[in-house]
């Protein structure tokens, strides 16, 4: 019996993140997974590591880390994908700042692994799929996506992974992971299939901060898991170049964290952009307003500062902890005032930072926008989530 694993790691931690926070991922879960590849030279993953953490790891004095990932891409043991620098939810973008976000990410890429990085597969943040998005990502030059399985029909547990999914709006190639599989501690997961003795193909897509920093590893089932004769692993280019069936259809708006209702009520992106959750609506207005005064000021003397503010606020996170969603799986409810406002003071620098005086009242309105949505973050807090 042999079980066919795909193993899509994602790994991201927000730029203006505490060096503690990073430092805490690298020690329990980076590590670990690049420690584990290196001993099993015959396990084959696929990262996709953003550029403002690879930038933040040497920042932080991790570049051991990062040599290491590149012998393992040099030897094919590893494959890398593209992304978007700051990890921002690019089909809420406009057009020209998603094209500035994969460009910076590839040039990171190649700044640490190597100018002749080779980039087939491209992970959209949050796999927040759009179709316009994709005819981009295409336009890069790009072979397929990793998408999650909602993308494909709008449900869950429709896919068949004995065959290669073609977008028809981009033409890009599709491979989608497991919701049930990836929902879980994936090593403890393929371990019962081996156990069930059936012939099976495994796609599995998480950050990888489940292995160490999410989930106490006691066991060690990863590192057991990694020497268990039963299992193929492949990278991802290497499995869909092995599939001959073929379909082709017309993939959902939808992200990894979609559910069915969501997608049924037209909301792909609730999570990060919910019309009735009144403290997102300020941020985007916000972000919005703060995209378009940056990018009309490039010659601004400043316009490094504003851009580098800008790129930190637009960063999924920010609205992500405002959703206060409850997964109960590895992580509490999506709701921390502090990480908000993180993301709040960066959209509100980019504007500040700028010496336009023409500028002025983009920078009054701005302000006043800001000082509102802090109001509403500490009031919604202290009102439903304090308790003594």
């Amino acid at each position: 019996m042999k079980l066919t694993w795909i193993n899509f790691l994602h790994f991201y931690q927000p730029y203006s993140a505490d060096n503690e926070t990073i430092i805490e991922a690298a020690e329990k879960s980076y590590k670990r997974i690049i420690g584990a590849l290196t001993r099993n030279p015959h396990i084959k993953f696929t990262f996709n590591i953003t550029g403002c953490l690879l930038d933040k790891w040497q920042e932080l004095g991790y570049g051991r880390l990062i040599s290491d990932i590149k012998k393992l891409i040099e030897s094919g043991q590893l494959e890398i994908t593209g992304s978007a620098a700051f990890h921002p939810v690019l089909p809420l973008l406009p057009e020209s700042e998603i094209k500035r976000q994969i460009k910076l990410n590839e040039e990171i890429l190649k700044k640490h692994f190597g100018a002749g990085l080779k980039l087939n597969g491209f992970f959209i943040p949050e796999a927040a799929y759009d179709k316009k998005l994709a005819k981009l990502i295409k336009k890069r030059g790009y072979d397929w996506l990793m998408l999650d399985e909602i993308s494909a029909y709008g449900k869950i547990n429709a896919v068949d992974y004995g065959k290669i999914y073609i977008d028809k709006y981009s033409k890009l190639k599709l491979l989608f992971r497991s919701r049930k599989f990836s929902n879980s501690y994936v090593p403890k997961t393929i371990m019962e299939l081996i156990k069930k003795g059936e012939d099976k193909i495994a796609v599995t897509a998480t950050d990888a901060e489940l292995y160490g920093l999410r989930h106490n590893d006691i066991s060690a089932a990863f590192e057991k898991l990694l020497k268990r004769p039963e299992i193929i692993t492949k990278t991802v280019s290497e499995y869909l170049a092995g599939l001959t069936a073929k379909e082709i259809i017309k993939p959902v708006p939808s992200s990894w964290e979609s559910t069915e209702e969501e997608l049924r009520r037209k909301k792909p992106y609730y999570l990060w952009a919910d019309k009735q959750n009144k403290i997102q609506v300020k941020l985007w207005q916000l972000a919005n307003l703060a995209v378009k005064t940056v990018n009309k000021c490039k010659e601004d003397v400043n316009y490094s500062w504003a851009r580098e503010h800008l790129d930190k606020g637009l960063a999924s996170c920010t609205f992500w902890w405002a959703s206060a969603s409850d997964f109960r799986l590895f992580s509490p409810i999506s709701w921390n005032p502090d990480e908000i406002e993180r993301g709040v003071n960066e959209l509100i620098r980019s504007i500040r930072a700028l010496d336009d005086v023409t500028t002025r009242p983009t920078k009054i309105k701005a302000e006043k926008l800001y000082i509102k949505i802090k109001k509403m973050i500490w009031q919604k807090h202290w009102k439903y989530y304090w308790k003594k």
